[in-house]
C-alpha cells in the first residue's frame, strides 16, 4: 500500500502460495483483477482499494467473497463494476453453491463433534507419561532455572548451528559489524546465499545463559513484521550464538546521530514511518503474544532497518511476560539503559507495559530532535526535560532537528512532539497504551500526505534516505544496557512536586 506501484498485477502472485493478507491499496494500478488470485487458497483478505482497475470481479474470486472465505476490497476504483451485475454471481451459481457448501459444513459439524468425543475420553482416561515432549532434527529443549513461560524448558523450532557451522558462515568470523556487552556480531551467508547477522556470546560477557535462553526462546515463539527475524541459534559446549536476519540499514541511532551517514538524514516522512512500525512491534508484545511480554530495553539502538528502512525491534534479552492475571513484572534488579527507564519502575522495582511506553516516548523525542536521550550539556539534562521547556513557550522550530531544513509539516511534528511527553509521563495511568500511540502515529502519517501532496507541485519536498551504508550492529547487543542500581537517582526526571504539561493543542490546521 502507498508504494506508488504501477502497471497490471501480476500473475506471479500466484507463487506465494502462503500469502494470507494482500493489501496492494492507494496505487496506481490498472487493467483487471486477475482471475488466477483465486488460487490463492490462504488468502483471506484482498485489498485492491483505490487504483485505477477496471473490468468485473473474476468468477473465482466471487465465488470466495460468496463462501465467505475471502474479504475483497475494491472501493475508489471508479471502472470497476459498471456493467450492471457483474460483479455478483449468477443467480443459479449462488444456489449451486449453497449447497455445496452446506453439505460440507454438515460433515465437519459431525467430524468436529467426534474429535471432541475422543478428546474428552482421552482427558478423563488421563495420560500416562506427560514428561514425553515430541522431538525432531530442529527441536531440541535446555533446562532453564528461569524460564519464561513457566514450564521449565525451552522449546527452540529454529535451525541449531554447530559452531563449526558459524565459523563457515561467518568466514572464520572474518567481519565484525558490532560489539556490546553480549559479544560480537559477525556478518555471514547461509548455504543459499541469504546474508544474515551472527551474535556470539563472548566468554568474557557479562551477560550469561540466561539473557541468550530467554532472548532465543522469545523469537521462536514471536512473529511479526516488526520484530527482528531469529533464523537459528548455536548451543554447542560452551559456545553460544543466535542467528538473525541482516539489517543492512544498521540502528535507527545510527541514522539520528548521522555521524555515519556522510551527511545524509533521514527525512520527517521516513522518520514518522519508522516510528509507526516500531510502535507495531511493542503493541504486538503487549497485545498479540500470550502471554503479554514487556521489552524493558526499548531506545534506539535496539530498532533495527533493513534494506527498504523498514523497523524491526531487536534484542529481547531483557524481555519478561505477565504471569497469570498480572499487569506487571516484579524485578530485584533493575534493568535498562540510563535516559529511557521508567521512574516508576526504578522506585517500585514492578515493570508494566507502560514501562516501555516511557522509553518509546524518549526514542520518539529523538526521532524529533536529533538529540540522545540525555544531553551532555553544561549540566546533563533529559531530553524530556529539555523538549518540555521548549514546547512551554510554543516554539516547536526550536525542538525539532535542523538537519531537515524544515521539510516537514508543522501539525503533524507538533502532535509527535504531544504524543511523546504523554508517553514519558512520570504516572504510568496518565500515559498512553501502545495501540493509542499507533492510531496516533497513523494520523500524523496522514497530517503528513496531506502536506506532501500540497508541497508537490513547487518541487519543496525530498526524502532523505541511503543505499548500502555499512552502519554498526550493536543494537543486537549493546553495552550501554545494564543493571541499574535502585538507590541510583541520576537519571529520574526532576519534577519537584510541579508537572509541566505537554501543550493540549498545537498549530492551528493548514
Amino acid at each position: 500500500s502507498l508504494r506508488g506501484l504501477n502497471g497490471d498485477i501480476s500473475s506471479s502472485f500466484t507463487n506465494l502460495k502462503a500469502i494470507q493478507y494482500l493489501n496492494l491499496s492507494n496505487n496506481n494500478l490498472v487493467g483487471s483483477i486477475p482471475n488466477v488470485l483465486s488460487q490463492l487458497t490462504s488468502l483471506t483478505v484482498l485489498d485492491l482499494s483505490r487504483n485505477q482497475l477496471n473490468g468485473s470481479i473474476p468468477f473465482g474470486l466471487l465465488v470466495r467473497v460468496q463462501d465467505g472465505s475471502l474479504d475483497l476490497r475494491y472501493g475508489n476504483n471508479s471502472d470497476i463494476c459498471t456493467n450492471g451485475n457483474s460483479c455478483q454471481l449468477p443467480t443459479k451459481q449462488r444456489s449451486k453453491l449453497a449447497i455445496y457448501i452446506a453439505i460440507p459444513a454438515v460433515l465437519i459439524v459431525i467430524i468436529v463433534a467426534v474429535v471432541l468425543f475422543c478428546f474428552i475420553r482421552r482427558k478423563c482416561q488421563g495420560s500416562i507419561n506427560n514428561s514425553v515432549r515430541p522431538r525432531n532434527e530442529m527441536m531440541t529443549s535446555y533446562a532453564s532455572g528461569d524460564d519464561l513461560y513457566g514450564d521449565g524448558s525451552l522449546r527452540l523450532e529454529s535451525r541449531q548451528f554447530t559452531y563449526e557451522e558459524l565459523k563457515m558462515i561467518t568466514n572464520n568470523f572474518e567481519r565484525v559489524l558490532g560489539r556490546g556487552g553480549f559479544g560480537y556480531v559477525y556478518d555471514g551467508f547461509l548455504e543459499d546465499g541469504t546474508q544474515v547477522a551472527v551474535k556470539l556470546r563472548s566468554h568474557s560477557s557479562d551477560q550469561g545463559d540466561k539473557e541468550f535462553l530467554a532472548e532465543a526462546r522469545i523469537l521462536t515463539q514471536i512473529h511479526h513484521k516488526n520484530l527482528v527475524t531469529m533464523i537459528g541459534y548455536c548451543k554447542d559446549g560452551e559456545y553460544l550464538a543466535l542467528v538473525y536476519e541482516y539489517m543492512s540499514e544498521g540502528t535507527l541511532h545510527d541514522h539520528i546521530e548521522g555521524s555515519k551517514l556522510e551527511g545524509q538524514c533521514l527525512s520527517w516522512r521516513q522518520r514518522l514511518r519508522i516510528a509507526l512500525e516500531s510502535a507495531q512491534g511493542l503493541e504486538y508484545l503487549h497485545k498479540g503474544c500470550n502471554p503479554p511480554l514487556v521489552h524493558r530495553d526499548v531506545k534506539t539502538t535496539n530498532i533495527l532497518l533493513n534494506a527498504k528502512m523498514e523497523a524491526r525491534i531487536a534484542d529481547f534479552g531483557l524481555s519478561k511476560a505477565f504471569e497469570g492475571d498480572n499487569k506487571h513484572v516484579s524485578t530485584t534488579t533493575l534493568v535498562g539503559t540510563p535516559g529511557y527507564v521508567d521512574p516508576e519502575y526504578q522506585a517500585t522495582m514492578q515493570a508494566t507495559a507502560k514501562s516501555d511506553v516511557y522509553s518509546f516516548g524518549v526514542v520518539l523525542l529523538e526521532v524529533v530532535t536529533g538529540k540522545p536521550a540525555i544531553l551532555r550539556e553544561v549540566v546533563s539534562i533529559s531530553i524530556i526535560q529539555w523538549a518540555r521547556q521548549r514546547m512551554a513557550q510554543g516554539n516547536i522550530e526550536s525542538v525539532v532537528d535542523a538537519r531537515m531544513c524544515g521539510v516537514y509539516d508543522v501539525n503533524s511534528v507538533w502532535k509527535v512532539v504531544e504524543i511523546a511527553l504523554k508517553c514519558t509521563e512520570y504516572a504510568s495511568t496518565q500515559r498512553p497504551t501502545m495501540t493509542s500511540v499507533v492510531v496516533q502515529l497513523q494520523e500524523c502519517i496522514e497530517l503528513e500526505e496531506g502536506h506532501i501532496v500540497e508541497d508537490t507541485n513547487d518541487g519543496t519536498y525530498t526524502s532523505g534516505g541511503s543505499d548500502n551504508l555499512n552502519l554498526s550492529y550493536d543494537a543486537y547487543f549493546d553495552d550501554q544496557s545494564i543493571d541499574m542500581d535502585k538507590n541510583n537517582t541520576a537519571f529520574q526526571p526532576e519534577h519537584n512536586g510541579k508537572r509541566v504539561l505537554a501543550m493540549s493543542t498545537g498549530p492551528v490546521a493548514r
